[in-house]
């Protein structure tokens, strides 16, 4: 039997067989504690805007960047900084124990990951890079570029020594660039003038596409691209155990005004509630909810195509809940008996 049709079946009778255990026929996913601790600022290159995410039993999620829904062919995408009303001179500086330097550190067709060390950076450089039988040190960011349809793009960027990642779909062919935004936070979040993520470890697997953090808290974390277009970017996260007494997750970005922001927008799917509730990003107080967005309606002069971002698929087990639209593994991979 083809197995467009064995995934059909699989799925039509995962509908009227409730023991089945199908995630898309079945619930949309734990609940999570979603707290605003967005403070404002004047100074446009600072991250102000901060949206933590709570839930002990939290296993697995899942993370979308999308472009936003007002990106055109036409517009200008604008990803200068805004240095206005900055002022970083009481920021801490940990000069690099080496030069600064480019490696490429996979060299695939269809894959590459580049690593940077900067001069100096706000942390001491701790964390270490292993691919394979390589460890690398003072790795202050890795860079994702894809290859599809003839084009390479940077998709996804990690600093090792704070814990920060920053999404980004695929640039429209009729487009040169768009530009990142907002990033976030996995794993044990901590406070140090700023919050961050203290990581031990970053593994990477080419083959996989995925990450494998360990933190200096103890415990481990997978982060795999599942799926990256034009259209978006799916991260599914997997932590080994639950994170108690602290959020697991982060959304960190900018908002200084309306009209100059990364990110403006915050709506949130209530458990059993009716319809979103959505509301201006630093208005908005607390909610638990099943799903969350954060993004833009109407363009800014900062970072004028910086994607939306999307956390959901919350589950208590090793794998993400599966968005009702999409066919869950075990139906694709499994034959029917």
């Amino acid at each position: 039997m083809p197995s467009f049709f064995v995934r059909f079946f699989a799925v039509m009778i995962s509908l009227v067989v409730p023991h089945m255990p199908l995630h898309a026929a079945s619930l949309d996913g734990l609940a999570v504690d979603v707290e605003n601790q967005s403070e404002p600022v004047l100074c446009a290159e600072k991250d102000n805007v901060a949206v933590a995410l709570s839930n002990k039993n939290v296993r697995a999620f899942r993370i979308e960047a999308a472009h936003p829904v007002y990106l055109s062919s036409g517009m200008r995408s604008n990803i200068e900084p805004d240095w206005t009303a900055c002022d970083m001179s009481a920021d801490p500086v940990f000069k690099a124990p080496v030069p600064p330097k480019k490696i490429t550190l996979v060299g695939e067709p269809e894959l590459w990951l580049v690593g940077y060390t900067y001069p100096s950076f706000w942390r001491p450089a701790t964390a270490t890079v292993r691919i394979g039988d390589k460890v690398y040190n003072s790795i202050h960011m890795l860079q994702v570029w894809v290859l599809k349809d003839g084009r390479a793009d940077e998709v996804l960027v990690l600093y090792p020594q704070d814990g920060y990642w920053r999404p980004r779909p695929m640039t429209p062919s009729n487009m040169e660039v768009t530009a990142y935004g907002s990033s976030f936070l996995l794993g044990p979040i901590e406070k140090e003038g700023r919050p961050l993520v203290k990581i031990k470890e970053v593994v990477f697997e080419p083959d996989k596409r995925q990450f494998t953090l360990s933190f200096e808290k103890g415990g481990t974390a997978s982060v795999k691209i599942a799926s990256v277009d034009t259209n978006r970017l799916a991260l599914d996260v997997a932590f080994d155990k639950g994170i108690d007494g602290s959020p697991f997750a982060m959304l960190r970005s900018m908002y200084v005004t309306e009209f100059n922001n990364d990110t403006a927008r915050i709506a949130v799917r209530e458990k059993a509630a009716k319809g979103w509730r959505e509301d201006n990003v630093m208005k908005f107080d607390h909610a638990n909810a099943t799903d969350v967005w954060i993004g833009r309606l109407t363009p800014s002069q900062h970072n004028t195509t910086s994607p939306d971002v999307v956390f959901n698929s919350f589950s208590d087990g090793p794998d993400p809940k599966r968005p009702k639209s999409e066919i869950p593994a075990e139906v694709s991979t499994k034959p029917i008996k």
